[in-house]
């Protein structure tokens, strides 16, 4: 790893602590989905809304493949 990435984890760390700063609630809420929604068959609907009232939605339906890429994510954050 060179001192660049480095310094961009560094200054993405920071982004990360200012966001869970900002939406204290959002970490709790991903914990919990992992440790008891995360199956196959689960829904994961996503709804924004712009400050213009556009809004948009999509959801998808995990698939086996798609909880072990979730779980190898999960194990990045693990591992640090």
């Amino acid at each position: 790893m060179n001192l660049s990435q480095i310094a961009r984890l560094q200054a993405l760390k920071k982004h990360l602590e200012t966001f869970r700063k900002n939406h204290p609630k959002f970490p709790s809420f991903l914990n919990a989905v992992s440790h008891n929604a995360l199956e196959e068959g689960t829904v994961i609907e996503i709804s924004v809304t712009s400050p213009s009232d556009k809004n948009y939605v999509t959801n998808i339906k995990l698939r086996q493949d798609d909880l072990d890429f979730l779980r190898e994510l999960q194990s990045l954050n693990s591992k640090s």
